[in-house]
């Protein structure tokens, strides 16, 4: 059975005025996901500004999530880097600090190809037994994983699933009849969300799940209990909110969202910059509607 749930948030990391980790707000963060559909919590990913953080503070933001959450609901922590060594360090301190899963990126700026791509994540599975998610996104890395290289993967007992935000649903269709029937997909990509669990796939790793999870929990419920055509109204109602988040780097509009509805998450660290106040005011306003009660 599948533990991680339909709805995996990936979190956004929260600053303080001084532009500096806040644990408060991370704690505050955390029990509003926990409280509005979240199935699994996803920390020191994209969402999570991670290229950004120390050591350090990656380390806190993980020990934080895994106390104050962990056995409530599964905790993953982005480990990936470009440099297979320090990947494989951070799944170490992954593993002390309690966390359930990791999530590990394509290497980035290197380019490997297919078989430096498969040489790197073999070596990262052989050197833990927790379960380890892929995490293909072209966009950001300048590599994408190929379809034979994840069923070769997919065949390695703690390599679990992918988050797969590539945009390409013939991909998914692929993995969902060829990977092992327990191998997990997950759209990376809130707009396709329903078309993957169309095909099969187990959810979504989400950024509007943090003010629309308890909607895109009843969408997959309202699908698998065959109320499709339920889950397509709701769904559609949320099309707006999936692709306003993304009018710009994420997670630029995420965090603007999050702070104009009280939550405090701060700032971005360069080199990614705020929304004007103009630009921020005018998304919310946009999109204020379709957030959860």
């Amino acid at each position: 059975m599948n533990s991680f749930g339909p709805v995996m948030t990936a979190m956004v990391t929260p600053f303080n005025e001084n532009n500096q980790l806040n644990i408060s707000s991370l704690r505050r963060l955390i029990l509003h996901l926990l409280k509005h559909g979240s199935t699994s919590l996803v920390v020191t990913g994209t969402t999570g500004e991670a290229p950004t953080l120390t050591a350090i503070e990656r380390l806190r933001v993980w020990e934080t999530a895994v106390d104050f959450a962990g056995g409530t609901i599964p905790i993953i922590v982005g480990v990936g880097t470009n440099n297979t060594k320090t990947t494989i360090h951070n799944v170490k301190l992954a593993e002390e600090v309690g966390a359930d899963a990791v999530l590990v990126v394509t290497p980035y700026y290197n380019k490997p190809n297919q078989l430096g791509l498969l040489t790197h994540f073999k070596a990262i599975a052989e050197s833990t037994d927790l379960p380890i998610f892929l995490y293909n996104i072209p966009s950001r890395t300048g590599v994408s994983l190929s379809l034979e290289t994840i069923l070769e993967l997919a065949e390695i007992k703690n390599i679990v699933g992918i988050k797969d935000s590539s945009g390409d649903l013939e991909l998914l269709k692929a993995l969902k009849e060829k990977a092992p029937e327990d191998f997990l997909l997950y759209s990376g990509d809130d707009s396709n969300y329903l078309n993957a669990l169309k095909l099969g796939c187990d959810g979504v790793i989400s950024v509007a799940s943090h003010v629309a999870g308890l909607q895109m929990n009843k969408i997959y419920q309202l699908y698998n209990n065959g109320q499709k055509e339920e889950a397509e109204a709701l769904n559609e109602k949320l099309d707006p909110l999936y692709r306003g988040l993304f009018t710009t780097t994420n997670p630029i509009p995420v965090k603007a969202m999050l702070n104009q509805l009280g939550m405090e998450v701060g700032g971005l660290r360069l080199p990614l910059v705020e929304m004007n106040q103009f630009e921020s005011q005018a998304l919310f306003e946009q999109l204020s509607p379709l957030f959860d009660e």
